[in-house]
């Protein structure tokens, strides 16, 4: 998969014979993004043409958002690596900044999709907006069709577990515990993936040691101890209990991701590795005494194997 940040960039050689173009942040790649996709790539092989993803960095919600923007599902990689596995050939993602919170719905449609990306296919969810303030519809999008000589396809919302799939209904779970939910809603567990870096080898000292996940996010989708499953180290799938927080029995402020992987003692530093969340534990808590700390997290791991133990999700 290529990746072109700036418009000026393009139209980039593989554009030369047409393109078929998504556009949306991408976040989490749940069942409605991946139906979207797979119509992407449909339409991209059967007429011989790209199959492009246009998102943006930052997302819109994080520029409108403040210093509290909603959680990411997934760090920039993660997003990177998985549009790749669908099969997209083109990745376009520029700075989202005021240039492109001001283009107007018909400049954002000829200067980008068709001078740009040489759109012969738009293919759209169905609530989806774009340009400034969120003016641009599929009204827009029909409306100048025939004259820029591109089609529309507008792909419905899909529906699991009782709900519309979406970000917002998947951070709303995470942000609850549900996760059998969110993995309804995902199509698969909730996953984080990063680099295990060198901690303070706190929890070695403790009895657990743990590899510690730089998180990369300005804040985290999850918080609290769960029972995981570890994908990267080697062919196998390795049972873990899991925190997420920022420790508070030590007074920590910066939440990371450490993950206890059971009968295993392995020098990991570096490697990257990929974290599935398949049951939620318990919440965060500061303890008075660290015996009280050491004893929980017994706890916490003797539950966390009874769950795995029960549970049958593996996914790759």
């Amino acid at each position: 998969m290529q990746f072109v940040r700036h418009l000026a960039d393009l139209p980039y050689p593989a554009l030369d014979a047409g393109s078929v173009v998504t556009i949306g942040a991408y976040d989490g790649l749940h069942l409605g993004h991946q139906q979207l996709l797979d119509r992407v790539a449909n339409l991209a092989g059967l007429n011989g043409l790209t199959a492009v993803v246009m998102s943006f960095e930052p997302t819109p919600k994080e520029f409108f958002g403040g210093p509290s923007p909603p959680a990411r599902l997934m760090r920039f990689r993660e997003k990177f690596e998985s549009l790749e596995s669908r099969g997209v050939d083109l990745f376009y993602c520029p700075r989202f900044a005021a240039p492109m919170r001001d283009i107007a719905a018909p400049d954002f449609i000829r200067r980008i999709l068709i001078q740009g990306l040489n759109a012969r296919y738009l293919v759209v969810g169905d609530d989806f907006r774009f340009a400034r303030r969120r003016e641009g519809s599929i009204e827009h999008l029909t409306a100048t069709a025939k004259v820029l000589d591109y089609s529309v396809e507008q792909v419905p919302s899909v529906v699991a577990d009782g709900v519309r799939v979406s970000s917002t209904a998947i951070r709303e779970a995470l942000a609850v515990g549900n996760m059998a939910h969110a993995t309804a809603l995902l199509g698969r567990p909730y996953r984080m993936s990063g680099k295990i870096v060198k901690g303070d080898c706190v929890g070695r000292t403790l009895g657990y040691p743990t590899a510690n996940v730089d998180l990369r996010r300005r804040q985290s989708a999850v918080l609290g101890i769960f029972a995981v499953r570890v994908h990267g180290l080697g062919n196998g799938i390795r049972d873990a209990v899991a925190s997420v927080g920022s420790r508070p029995t030590f007074d920590g402020t910066k939440p990371i991701l450490e993950v206890h992987l059971f009968d295993f003692d392995e020098d990991i530093y570096g490697q990257y590795i990929h974290v599935d969340f398949i049951a939620w534990l318990r919440e965060q808590k500061k303890f008075d005494a660290v015996d009280e700390l050491v004893a929980q997290m017994h706890v916490d791991a003797d539950n966390a194997r009874s769950v795995l133990a029960a549970n049958s999700w593996s996914a790759s």
